[in-house]
Parts: structure tokens; C-alpha cells; sequence
């Protein structure tokens, strides 16, 4: 799949960039090389120094800096077009780039939904003029486009969104004309967003005749979307697929779901599955402190939970990582609980999350190069992309793994100016991110 980006350049002459030195994992080794880039490309990576380097080549020292390949977040939500006053393409791709993320997958819950070939045109031409990271975006399903969606040219779309459970914006879909011919005749990937939407409904109204509209806490969101909506609906989808199906369950969330998964490298999967940091990284008892900042749907839930996020990525259960990054301005998140929006701000800190992690000794270094970026190249066939390989596009991060990173207000790029991870300190730094070659990230 080719991917779209702004070309930042200004004209056609060579330009050359030398990273010297950086550390980058060659098995479960990191080990110091020096790489050559040419415009967009690697075209030479040695650990000796690279000599005859053309002239005006950019330097770039790097001794002391890990570099692995640009994040490639497959599910984020930029809100753009009819949504700016949350977000929009400019603000959240800063905001990307900065958390050392180089390719985004947008969702189609916008306004207009992206669930036909005008929407998407729109949205493309809106995205050349505003993004700094490469970008495909997600066509939309509804009760109603089955067959206009199947109709448009694959090559502008990086798969089919469908909503099992109902979510921010109004495209759920619960025909089963619509969700079975989805299904039957698909030939690209199906993200699914599954939630049971009669058992939310039910799980709703018991707790609305609990608490009074203005007095329910956000701690019972894990209630209200519990592990049991989330299962019945990934089994509904599982259940519909076929040998030629290729679905992907979106933001993993509960251990009784990962029963339905299966061990195994992407490369032999027709079913795979996210998780978002942001369900790596917290549990239900951090509503009592955070509130309606981590209402996400699906909902963050118990400790148990998480643990058997972190243990099914370990185990190949689960394949990608991406953040779901769905901006709120603050005064939406905190109305009461039942009026409050769902999702939150996350992209730029996903890397650190789970650099974390390996530094915790949850995950290995290795294994968030996998999910983060080998495996959604692989899967999503993205052409030279995803590793750092001679001939790839230079598609790149260096982080200072002992380095500091203070969440602090003054630094969230995100449009809605907030993150649910203000007051943390990540042990790591983003220091710079290339996209196809350009420097359009630094922090030194």
C-alpha cells in the first residue's frame, strides 16, 4: 500500500543526511551503526564509518541515541473535517510526529462520517495540506453503503471501519445484511469496534435508575461497558469471518476476549487484534483520581485485565499497538458523567508508555519494534516501510532511553491542550522523528 505525506521539500536537488552512530536493535542486540540517507531513503547503514559522504551532507551526531523506525499508529481519530474545535489534522500530526509516530490510520467519525467517495476525497486534499506524517485513512460502514464502499479503488483506503457498538458519532451498525455482506465480500482488512450494544443498553439503564443524571461517577464505566459487552461482540465477529477474511479487532481490552485469540506471528494470522497504551497502562481504580479524563470506549477496566493485556502482547496474542487518540476538549469531559464524551489525547506519549514498559521488564525492546512498527507494515502491506532496512523510506525515531520526559501541560500539543498522563515522568526522550527523510520533529 503507498502511502500519502506533504512533501516538505522546496526543490529537486539531493539532499543527504548522515546519522552517525545511533544504536539500533539487530536481533536482540542494540548495536551502534552509522546510517546514510538520500532524500527520502536509507541507502547505506554500517557500523563502520561511511566514508566520501556527498557534499553538504547534514550531520546529524546521534552516539548515545537509540533510533528505531517511525511509530505507525493504525487507529487514531484527528477529528477533522466538522470536529475542529477538538482537533484537527495540523494540531494532532504535531502532536504525532513529537511522540515519534511517522504514519496514521484516521478513523471516518467525522463530520461528514467518511463513508463515501466525495467524504473521502475531501479528506484526502485536507490532508495534504495539513499533515506532517504520512497518513490512509479508514471508509466507513453503515446500515446503508455496503455497495458504494466496496465500489471505491482500495488503493485510497487503508481498510473498512465497522462500529459493532455505538461510540463517538453516530455510525453504528447493527443490520445484518450490512454486517454479513461486509464480511462475505470484503477484500480489504475490517476493523471492528466490537461492543455488545443491547447489553450496553441494558448495563445504561440500570445504572441511570441507580444514580441521578448529574451524580453518577465515572467509576462506573467499567460497569456500564463491561468485559461481558466486549466479548459477546468480538465473538460475533470472529464468528462471521471465513478463510478469506482479514479482521482486525480494535482496542483489545479484557482478558475474556484474548480466549478467543490465537499465539502466532502476524504473517500467519487472518484474525488479528490491538490494545492502546492507554489500556497498558491504566486501570478501573484510576477513575477515582482521573474521572471522566480515561473514559474511553471501550472502557478501561480491572487490574486483572491489564496484566493479561500486557502478558497476550508478550505472547503474540495480540499484534498491534495504536492509541485510539481521540481528543476532547476539557469543558466536554468534564460535564457529568452519562453527557461526558468518550476517548482521550494519547498519541504523544505512546512511545514512552511503552518504553516504560520494557524498562518495568513487562515487555522487551524488541517486542514494541514488532507491534508498533514491523507488524503494521507487514499486515497492512506498507511498501519499504516499518523497519530500518537499506532501500526503506526513512521513516525514523531517535529516543534517548535515559532520557526524562515531564508531562507537564506546557508541552501537550494536542488541540484540546490536556492529557491524561499529566503529572507522569517517563524515562525516556523523544530527541528527533524523520519523515520519508525530513527532520520534522526535534528536541535536543
Amino acid at each position: 500500500m503507498s502511502l500519502d505525506y506533504k512533501s516538505i521539500k522546496t526543490d529537486n536537488m539531493k539532499k543527504y543526511k548522515y546519522i552517525h552512530q545511533p544504536s539500533i536493535l539487530i536481533g536482540n542486540e542494540l548495536k551502534e551503526v552509522n546510517i546514510l540517507i538520500e532524500n527520502d531513503r536509507i541507502i547505506k547503514i554500517s557500523e563502520e564509518e561511511i566514508p566520501n559522504l556527498p557534499s553538504q551532507t547534514q550531520i546529524i551526531e546521534a552516539k548515545g541515541l537509540t533510533l528505531l523506525p517511525g511509530i505507525i499508529d493504525i487507529h487514531v481519530h484527528f477529528r477533522q473535517p466538522g470536529l475542529e474545535h477538538k482537533a484537527d489534522m495540523l494540531s494532532e500530526s504535531r502532536a504525532a510526529v513529537a511522540g515519534g509516530v511517522t504514519t496514521v490510520f484516521d478513523m471516518p467519525n467525522t463530520l461528514p462520517p467518511t463513508t463515501n467517495l466525495k467524504a473521502l476525497t475531501e479528506k484526502i486534499n485536507l490532508a495534504k495540506e495539513n499533515m506532517l506524517c504520512n497518513y490512509k485513512f479508514y471508509l466507513g460502514i453503515t446500515n446503508n453503503n455496503l455497495q458504494e464502499a466496496l465500489s471505491i479503488d482500495p488503493s485510497l483506503i487503508c481498510g473498512y471501519k465497522i462500529y459493532l457498538g455505538s461510540s463517538t458519532g453516530d455510525m453504528l451498525v447493527d443490520k445484518a445484511q450490512a454486517i454479513e455482506g461486509l464480511f462475505e465480500k470484503s477484500n480489504l482488512i475490517i476493523t471492528a469496534h466490537c461492543e455488545d450494544e443491547k447489553r450496553i443498553r441494558e448495563n445504561t439503564k440500570k445504572y441511570k435508575e441507580i444514580y441521578p443524571d448529574n451524580d453518577a461517577p465515572a467509576t462506573i464505566h467499567p460497569l456500564v461497558r463491561d468485559s461481558e459487552a466486549c466479548y459477546l461482540s468480538t465473538k460475533f465477529a470472529i464468528g462471521l469471518t471465513n478463510q478469506n477474511t482479514r479482521l482486525n479487532i480494535a482496542h483489545i481490552t479484557s482478558e475474556k476476549e484474548l480466549s478467543l485469540l490465537k499465539s502466532g506471528k502476524i504473517d500467519s494470522k487472518n484474525i488479528t487484534a490491538e490494545v492502546s497504551p492507554v489500556h497498558l497502562w491504566f486501570e478501573e481504580k484510576d477513575f477515582e483520581r482521573l474521572g471522566n479524563k480515561i473514559k474511553c470506549n471501550p472502557s478501561i477496566k480491572a487490574k486483572s485485565d491489564r496484566d493479561a493485556l500486557r502478558k497476550a502482547l508478550r505472547e503474540d496474542k495480540i499484534d498491534f499497538v495504536a492509541t485510539d487518540h481521540a481528543p476532547h476538549l476539557m469543558e466536554e469531559k468534564e460535564k457529568p458523567y452519562f453527557q461526558a464524551p468518550s476517548g482521550l489525547p494519547s498519541i504523544q506519549f505512546s512511545l514512552n508508555i511503552m518504553l516504560e514498559l520494557v524498562r518495568q521488564g513487562e515487555l522487551k525492546l524488541s517486542q514494541v519494534q514488532e507491534k508498533m512498527c514491523h507488524n503494521p507494515a507487514t499486515y497492512f502491506h506498507l511498501e519499504d516501510r516499518g523497519y530500518i532496512k537499506e532501500g526503506y523510506y526513512a521513516d525514523l525515531v531517535l529516543v534517548d532511553l535515559n532520557g526524562k520526559t515531564k508531562v507537564t501541560n506546557d508541552i501537550v500539543l494536542s488541540k484540546c491542550k490536556w492529557s491524561a498522563f499529566e503529572g507522569e515522568t517517563f524515562n525516556s526522550k523523544i530527541v528527533a522523528t524523520f519523515v520519508n527523510g525530513e527532520e520534522v520533529y526535534s528536541q535536543k
